[in-house]
Parts: structure tokens; C-alpha cells; sequence
């Protein structure tokens, strides 16, 4: 075989830069700390490290939404206790004003303390969050969801969508409430709501009371209604009533059913599962309804009592009146305070639930940060190794170069 000065320049040419390259190799990998620099490095360690690349970029995703919808919950979180904070103190006052000691001008001044306390509420109801968005407005949070109306009365312009946010690949959380579920509804457990109608007499309720939740007719609403039936022998005025629910029936109960039994004040009325006492003296026509509670409009609720509150009661009928609608609200703030209680409990235990996300999104996180590195992550002591040997079969090929150079026939002459 005929070997020329060619030949041998071009396969020492070619040795120095096979050799050069797998130097140039290592050192990239030692530069880059990664073992697969190229794809064509280890073709199938490249593609799964792109597949766990996306895994990883869309664990972030779920953890950047868990830290917006924790935003969200917490601020709705410190506005529920706000809220429930005006309740409680709603509450009290309505305590303090059932005092009978108090004069007309004593209970104007409680009814300015509840103006107070009703403005504070309809500030939180609007609150906005950071972006400008109404927080209890559901999907139409563009606008304030509780509005006075012509009459003055504060009523819901919002919807009952609820936003919702994925935060996390089989969860998808509700990151807020509907201004409905929290100021105008009532919790499952609620009972019965008394409420006195426009009445002439001095009727005043306490109760009612649940008795029996199995009880016949239990659930179902009822009026308690007066009628004039003379004087007694003795001329005083007697008064019989009846009892029947909104379906006309008469009420199952304690010496019931019995149309136009003889009222006696003070009598204890037991029906349906539920008990009533009612005291004072009633006029013809005179109702009192028991309903179970089923809406409750935390600003109309305080809206009567401020009315009331606000009112002269130089007659019975007039004391009456203010007793039973206090009496109402008492109610009607009890629960509306366990539905604000019960919307935030919900909100905590999503809150626990992100806090239990964010552990096993994190957990999920370093497993693919493992599987990547061990993929494509580079073994310093071998890559050192693999650089020193690489330097030395540089060095060795330039070596043997510049022998091969010096080699001529024209030495031998």
C-alpha cells in the first residue's frame, strides 16, 4: 500500500480533531454541569427530560394558582371576620335595647349604633379585592353586588356563580362566595323565625322553640290567628285562635287540632314539633307566623330594628311591636351570625386543603427535579476523569503528529 505525505497529514489530521472534539465534549459538560448537552448526547434521556420539563413547568402552574386562590380565600377570610365581628355586636345591642327600663331617646341611640354597624356591613359586602374586582359579586364583579334600592333597602344585584381556580391536576377549587350565601341565606340547621304582623293588640311571642324534629308537620310554616269571641261573664274581652299552615290545615299538636280554642296569655303552644309562648292581649284579626327559616337578608334585618328602634311606644300595641320585631331579630342575627360562621369554616378548610396542595405539589416537585437530574445532570468525578484522559489523547495525537511531520526520505540521503 502506497502511504503519501498526504495521506498521513490527513489522518493525523483527522485523529487531532476526533480527539479535539471529544475534549471540547467534556468540557462543555463540565462547563454546563448537564451530561446531555445535545439531544444527539443520549437521545432517550433527552426526550424523557423534555417530558418531565413539562411536568415540572405545569406543577408551577398549580402552584402559582394555589398562591392565587390563597390570596383570594384569605382576604375573604379576614372580611368574614369583620362581618361576623358586626354581627356579634349587632346582637348585643339588640340584647341591651330589649331592656324595658329604656326610654324612646335610650333606644335612638341604640338604632344609631346599628346605622353604624349596617353601613359597616354594606362596606364589607363591596369590599374589592387587589385587582378592583368586587369580592362577593360572583361572576358580575364589576359592580358593587349590594345596592339601596329607591326605597332605601339593600338588595343583591350580584349573581350566584362562584369563580373557580385549578389548583392542582384533579382539583378544582372555589376560590371565593357569592354575596347571596353570605348575607341573605341561612345555614341548613336553622329553625323557626317568629314574626308579628301588623297587630292592634299587645301580643308578644317567645320562641320559637324546637321540640321535636320528627314530630308531624315538622317543616312546614304556620299562622297563629286571633279572633274576637265576646266577654266572659265578668265582661272582659276573651279572644279564641286558631292554628293552620299555609296549606289551610289545621296544626297537629298538644290539644290540637281544634279550630277556635279559647286563648289564655301566657299559654305555651306546643304544634308541629314546635313550642310558642305568647303573652299580652290580642285584637280581632291579630296573626302571628312561624316559618322555617329559609332566606335571611342581614341588612332588610337590621333595616326593620332600626325602623322600629327608631319609633315611639307611648301603647301597648306599639311596645308590642318593637318586643316582637326585637324578638325577630334576635332570631334572624342568630342565623345569619351561623351561616357567616359556616361560610368561613368553609373557607378554612379550603385553606388547609392548599396548605395540604402546596406539601404534595412540593413533594411532586423534587421527584422531578430527581428523575431530571438523574437523566441529564453531569457525575463531576467521572466527567473530571473522563476530561483528564481526553487531554491526555489530545496532547498524545498532537505528539505523534509532529513526529509523523519530521519523517522524510530525504534524511536517509
Amino acid at each position: 500500500m502506497r502511504i503519501s505525505t498526504v495521506t498521513m497529514f490527513e489522518s493525523s489530521l483527522s485523529s487531532m480533531n476526533r480527539q479535539q472534539s471529544d475534549f471540547m465534549k467534556v468540557g462543555q459538560q463540565i462547563a454546563s454541569g448537564r451530561r446531555v448537552v445535545n439531544p444527539s448526547d443520549d437521545p432517550q434521556a433527552a426526550s424523557r427530560a423534555v417530558a418531565v420539563s413539562q411536568s415540572m413547568a405545569v406543577s408551577q402552574q398549580y402552584a402559582d394558582a394555589r398562591v392565587s386562590a390563597r390570596n383570594a380565600l384569605s382576604q375573604e377570610e379576614s372580611v368574614l371576620n369583620s362581618v361576623s365581628d358586626s354581627i356579634a355586636s349587632a346582637k348585643t345591642l339588640i340584647v341591651q335595647a330589649q331592656n324595658g327600663t329604656l326610654s324612646d331617646a335610650d333606644r335612638a341611640s341604640i338604632a344609631s349604633e346599628l346605622q353604624g354597624i349596617y353601613e359597616n356591613l354594606l362596606g364589607q359586602a363591596n369590599v374589592t379585592n387587589g385587582n378592583g374586582t368586587y369580592l362577593f359579586g360572583g361572576y358580575q364583579d364589576d359592580a358593587p353586588p349590594f345596592v339601596k334600592d329607591a326605597d332605601g333597602r339593600v338588595s343583591y344585584h350580584g349573581d350566584t356563580g362562584v369563580r373557580q381556580q385549578k389548583v392542582d391536576s384533579s382539583r378544582l377549587m372555589p376560590v371565593g362566595n357569592n354575596g347571596e350565601d353570605i348575607f341573605t341565606s341561612v345555614h341548613s340547621g336553622s329553625g323557626y323565625v317568629a314574626t308579628a304582623g301588623d297587630n292592634k293588640g299587645s301580643v308578644v311571642f317567645t320562641g320559637p322553640t324546637r321540640v321535636d324534629a320528627n314530630a308531624e308537620g315538622y317543616g312546614a310554616n304556620y299562622s297563629i290567628t286571633f279572633a274576637d269571641a265576646g266577654v266572659d261573664e265578668k265582661g272582659n274581652p276573651t279572644y279564641t285562635y286558631s292554628i293552620t299552615d299555609t296549606a289551610g290545615n289545621e296544626a297537629v299538636g298538644e290539644g290540637l287540632p281544634q279550630t277556635g280554642k279559647p286563648f289564655t296569655p301566657g299559654e305555651k303552644l306546643t304544634f308541629g314539633g314546635i313550642s310558642i309562648t305568647l303573652e299580652g292581649t290580642p285584637e280581632d284579626g291579630d296573626e302571628i307566623t312561624l316559618a322555617k327559616a329559609e332566606n335571611n337578608n342581614i341588612f332588610t334585618t337590621l333595616e326593620n330594628v332600626i325602623t322600629a328602634l327608631n319609633s315611639t311606644t307611648e301603647t301597648d300595641a306599639a311596645k308590642a311591636a318593637l318586643q316582637n320585631t326585637l324578638s325577630t331579630t334576635s332570631r334572624q342575627l342568630d342565623n345569619g351570625l351561623d351561616n357567616v360562621l359556616t361560610v368561613r369554616a368553609s373557607v378554612g378548610a379550603r385553606l388547609n386543603e392548599l396548605d395540604t396542595l402546596d406539601t404534595v405539589g412540593g413533594n411532586r416537585s423534587l421527584n422531578y427535579e430527581q428523575t431530571l437530574s438523574d437523566l441529564v445532570d453531569l457525575d463531576y468525578a467521572r466527567a473530571i476523569s473522563d476530561y483528564t484522559l481526553r487531554q491526555v489523547g489530545l496532547q498524545a495525537s498532537q505528539k505523534a503528529f509532529v513526529d509523523i511531520q519530521g519523517m522524510s526520505l530525504f534524511d536517509q540521503l
